[in-house]
């Protein structure tokens, strides 16, 4: 059992401390309310960006990473879909660092132009290297936008593309500081050795004389139900075909959510994952295939990909992957395979949670959607899927008319 305390300033910044007295190290994390769906279609990437910025350095603490060094700390950050998320791990007893270093930059960065053209540069050569340039890197550029035709899930949290990174303005970046960074759009999260009451006097010295900022609402469009299939193909320099399937699925805190999350583990848990039994090492159709939900807080995909053997056709690849999915929808799994795909759950899910910053940020995430209490209740919930659940989900989800497919080809297939 993981215990918590819970509490709220008067700013609005929420606060989680989990004290565990079995280590040395302390970890915060400051998960804001924040991620790439909130951003103008015109100017995406800007949460990723900001994520960047936030290391700039302010007027009070010109480089940040330098006073967490010699502190003894470790720092890094996320940016996803949904949220933007910092953490940090140090020795306990210099744990106020972590409040001075980050209650000064939610308070005011360096908002310089030469910070933002440095950023800017680093951002774009990521969006380059991990995009553009890497084989593969531009599937899922092609493919969200296949998949959402309104929903801002439809861009990748580093943007759509570098051209809406290079035209940010430094008004539209203290714009965006100022709307989304605000305690009142924060959650705290402490964890390890440090007492309740020390954590809660420190996140009032340090946060407590942050101001309110006017967080925008947010009004996002709902993403209509696909009533067709969509294909796409594209032609790359790449060594081999590779095929992409996404099926839209429901959000995160949704009734289906844990069903669909372990027939990924059913169709890709491991070298034993359905997939990779009978289509890579039975059939060698593939020559590695994987599938997982992306867990967006708003209704996300279940994503299925794979590369294939030189000289397979794609089509007949993707019939026999068809096959497999479709398999889930009138045959129950066996209880062993069920049971095998919750106990592997259950331990890589206890292992994570040994770790101070995991449970740090896993309680910073579960409050913001409104369940803190998941920390210690999401195995639970795994447990309890039947193999009914698994064929209803399956029937309902893997429909052809729910599914986006992208051919993704070496150069000189498509004809």
């Amino acid at each position: 059992m993981i215990n918590y305390n819970r509490f709220t300033l008067d700013n609005g910044l929420r606060i989680l401390v989990h004290e565990d007295s079995s280590t040395t190290l302390a970890a915060m994390n400051i998960l804001y309310d924040v991620g790439s769906r909130d951003e103008d279609p015109e100017a995406t990437g800007m949460a990723h960006l900001f994520e960047h910025l936030m290391f700039g350095g302010t007027a009070l603490i010109p480089k940040f990473d330098k006073h967490l060094l010699i502190a003894g700390g470790e720092n890094n950050a996320f940016t996803n879909t949904d949220i933007t998320n910092y953490y940090i791990t140090l020795p306990s007893e210099n744990f106020e660092t972590a409040f001075w270093l980050e209650s000064d930059r939610m308070n005011l960065l360096d908002f310089s132009q030469r910070n933002l053209d440095v950023q800017k540069s680093v951002v774009i050569e990521e969006f380059n290297q991990r995009y553009l340039n890497q084989p593969y890197g531009d599937a899922m550029l092609i493919l969200r936008p296949l998949a959402y035709k309104v929903h801002p899930y439809r861009w990748p949290a580093i943007g759509m593309n570098t051209g809406h990174i290079s035209n940010v303005t430094l008004d539209r970046v203290k714009d965006f500081f100022f709307t989304n960074y605000a305690p009142n759009n924060a959650i705290l999260t402490l964890t390890g050795n440090i007492r309740t009451d020390k954590a809660v006097s420190m996140a009032k010295k340090w946060f407590g004389q942050i101001e309110k900022r006017n967080v925008k609402k947010r009004k996002l469009p709902a993403e209509p139900v696909q009533t067709e299939a969509r294909r796409l193909e594209v032609e790359r320099d790449v060594p081999v075909d590779a095929l992409y399937k996404v099926w839209h699925t429901g959000p995160r805190t949704g009734k289906d959510f844990y069903t669909l999350d372990l027939i990924t583990d059913i169709l890709a848990g491991g070298e034993s994952g359905r997939l990779n039994t009978k289509l890579v090492r039975q059939k060698k159709l593939f020559s590695e295939i994987n599938a997982y939900i992306t867990s967006d807080i708003d209704p996300g995909l279940l994503i299925l990909h794979g590369k294939l053997m030189k000289g397979v056709d794609i089509q007949h690849a993707e019939e026999a992957v068809t096959g497999v999915v479709d398999e889930l929808k009138t045959k129950y799994p066996s209880a062993p395979e069920m049971e095998k795909v919750k106990n592997k759950f259950e331990s890589s899910y206890v292992f994570a949670n040994t770790s101070i910053l995991n449970k740090a940020i896993n309680l910073s995430f579960y409050e913001l959607i409104g369940n803190t209490g998941l920390i210690n209740d999401e195995v639970e919930h795994y447990r309890k899927i039947t193999r009914d659940m698994v064929i209803e989900a399956a029937g309902r989800y893997f429909e052809s008319c729910n599914c986006s497919t992208l051919y993704y080809r070496t150069a000189g297939a498509i004809k």
